[in-house]
Formats: C-alpha cells, sequence, structure tokens
C-alpha cells in the first residue's frame, strides 16, 4: 500500500497486515485500497499518503472547552513535524509535534466518532495528547498512514542497521491497557481518587477525565532487573479506597498503590504491568528513566 515500503526486501501485505490487524476502520480502507482504488496495482495512487509531505483540516478538541473545532493540520517529512494551526491564515502553529515522538491510535469509543484518532507527542516529556476525527473515513485514514510513513522515514535514518520488518511495529503502537483505577499520593495517607489510566509502554499516566490534553501524572515502569515489582494487593495498613481490588507497583523510588473495581479488572492490569517488568531494558529506555519527570 506504500510504495516506499515495498521492493524485494519488504512485503507489502507483511506491513498492511500489521496495519490492519485491529481496527475495522482499517480494514474495510484497506479492502477498499486494494478492490475500489486498485492502490496495490497502481503506485501513484499512494501518493496523497506516502509523499511525505500532507496538509488539511481535521475537527479538533479543545484543550480546555472539549469542543471539536476545525483545524489546519501540516505534516512536513523535510521538517520531522505535525503541526496544526488556530486559524487558517495563522502563520505560527498553536503546536509542533515532533516525528520522533509522535504516535496515533484509534480511539472511536473514547473520542466519540467512528474515525477519531488519538495523537501523542512528548513535550517537555511529558505525553500530550490530541483528538481529532474527520467525517471521511479514507481521509482519516490517509492521515494515519502519513504518519506512519513519516515515522518509517525517520526511523530508517535513527536505526540504519535496522531491516523493515524490524522498524514496522515501531511505527505507531496501541496502548497495552487503559480504564478506571483508584490511586493515592505519595504518603499513601490521603483518600483513594478515581482516575483514567493509560498505559503507553513503559509510561503509565493517569488522568481526570479519558479526554483530558495532559496526565496529571506519569509513572515510570521499568524491568525486574531494575527492582521493578508488580504485587496484588495492598499494604494492611492502607486506608481510603473504595474499590477492594488493589495493586502495588515497586519502582526503586517509591510505592504505587492503586485499586480496580472488580478481580478481573485487577487480573488485567497486573498481567499488563508483568509484561512490561518482565521485558529487559534497552539502553534508550535507561535513558527515558533517568531523565523521566514524575508528577505526583
Amino acid at each position: 500500500m506504500l510504495h516506499l515500503l515495498s521492493g524485494p526486501s519488504f512485503s507489502c501485505s507483511y506491513f498492511i497486515a500489521i496495519l490492519l490487524a485491529s481496527h475495522m476502520l482499517l480494514r474495510e480502507q484497506w479492502i477498499r485500497a486494494k478492490y475500489e482504488r486498485n492502490e496495490f496495482e497502481f503506485i501513484e495512487k499512494q501518493e496523497p499518503y506516502s509523499a511525505g509531505y500532507r496538509e488539511g483540516f481535521l475537527w479538533k478538541r479543545g484543550r480546555d472547552n472539549g469542543q471539536f473545532l476545525s483545524r489546519k493540520f501540516i505534516l512536513s517529512e523535510r521538517e520531522g513535524a505535525l503541526k496544526y494551526f488556530n486559524k487558517q491564515d495563522a502563520r505560527d502553529p498553536k503546536a509542533v509535534m515532533k516525528v520522533e515522538t509522535l504516535n496515533a491510535t484509534f480511539q472511536p469509543a473514547k473520542i466519540g466518532n467512528p474515525c477519531g484518532l488519538q495523537i501523542t507527542y512528548l513535550k517537555d516529556n511529558s505525553t500530550r495528547n490530541i483528538f481529532v476525527y474527520h467525517s471521511d473515513a479514507k481521509e482519516m485514514v490517509d492521515w494515519f498512514n502519513a504518519i506512519r510513513a513519516a515515522r518509517f522515514h525517520y526511523l530508517q535514518v535513527a536505526f540504519p542497521g535496522a531491516s523493515d520488518e524490524e522498524l514496522v511495529p515501531k511505527l505507531t503502537r496501541n496502548f497495552m491497557k487503559e480504564g478506571f483505577m483508584e490511586k493515592t499520593g505519595p504518603k499513601h495517607t490521603e483518600g483513594f481518587k478515581k482516575r483514567w489510566f493509560t498505559m503507553d509502554d513503559r509510561r503509565l499516566m493517569y488522568f481526570k477525565d479519558p479526554l483530558d490534553a495532559y496526565a496529571r501524572g506519569e509513572v515510570f515502569i521499568g524491568s525486574k532487573e531494575n527492582s521493578y515489582t508488580v504485587l496484588a494487593g495492598l499494604p494492611p495498613s492502607t486506608q481510603g479506597y473504595h474499590w477492594n481490588h488493589g495493586i502495588t507497583i515497586v519502582t526503586p523510588e517509591r510505592k504505587f498503590l492503586f485499586a480496580c473495581e472488580t478481580e478481573a479488572e485487577q487480573r488485567d492490569w497486573i498481567a499488563a504491568f508483568q509484561r512490561v517488568i518482565n521485558r529487559p531494558m534497552r539502553p534508550q529506555e535507561y535513558a527515558v528513566e533517568a531523565h523521566f519527570k514524575h508528577k505526583p
């Protein structure tokens, strides 16, 4: 589907199989691309999302008022950034999102639109969420593919020795788990508060509302070799929680206490944490851990 990924060393169908594995919208557009628009047969038809530049309007959720308003977006592979503008004729962008930390994942249920896309990037080492949609499914999928294409080109430069098959999983990612839990503060004497949690690889973020632009706090989850552990339950002296299924995350600095509403949710969260903790840390993740800014 992307001519930049075709060739003897890379299977285009392999790329598409990974791309479409988890989302019906993407699957439908893949079928239309193959059988209606003949994009596999005619490479020039892939240009709208693989040319390294894309410009258009998306409905973006306001950071403070929650309203979706039309905003101009520009993705420039040459500049290595995705930008959006509050006004059509504005010269300066409202935000510049570096392709290096850019991620996109479809979130129709969370956003309340079948074409809803959540875009994340790092700003001052903290995650910034942007929620967008478009009424045309093809347009939204083209933006998604354009982001992936820009990420692919960036990764080719950043990891020159890596194969295409090694780079594909790094293009975009779905969150490992999301949902509500209760949490308490660092002293463990504060009352537990209900928060929306998102597990994005080794970043555990919590929000007051699932559509918040910024997390109230972020926790780095390292590996067991570096003294990170997940335990079922809470310390015996813990008070102030309403949900009875506790989880304790042990890090080198402190313990984080959470509570789930059901036993099934507790099992799912522990499994997600365990998958990350059991995975050895890569060299670049040590740098993330060293510079991680935790918000209590």
